[in-house]
């Protein structure tokens, strides 16, 4: 008897280092001149602006991005968009694509 493999799904994992950004950023600010500050106070800024970005909308960004690489130009829930996504992500699974694609369209960019 033969034994059916199943290739490993893949999973959207977002990976954030804001707060590690961030704390190299206060470090800098600490010991920074009158003529850097300014400059490492807008980068604190821009990256506190990054953290505050939900889960949702960043995996929805990532949807939008492997489609348009892909040519893509329909909705992105649509049964053509799942395919698209999935060649684009070999082993993402159908389940975690039509999710990933649902996320997308409420999340446009």
């Amino acid at each position: 008897m033969f034994a059916r493999r199943n290739a490993p799904e893949v999973n959207v994992l977002v990976l954030r280092d804001a707060d590690v950004i961030a704390a190299a950023l206060r470090t800098a600010l600490a010991d920074a001149g009158p003529e850097e500050r300014p400059g490492l106070e807008r980068a604190a800024t821009l990256v506190a602006q990054a953290a505050a970005v939900p889960d949702a909308a960043l995996r929805a960004r990532w949807v939008h991005e492997r489609l348009t690489a892909a040519g893509h130009e329909g909705p992105v829930d649509s049964v053509r968009a799942i395919k698209v996504l999935r060649e684009s992500a070999p082993g993402l699974s159908l389940l975690s694509a039509v999710q990933l694609a649902k996320d997308a369209a409420a999340h446009r960019p």
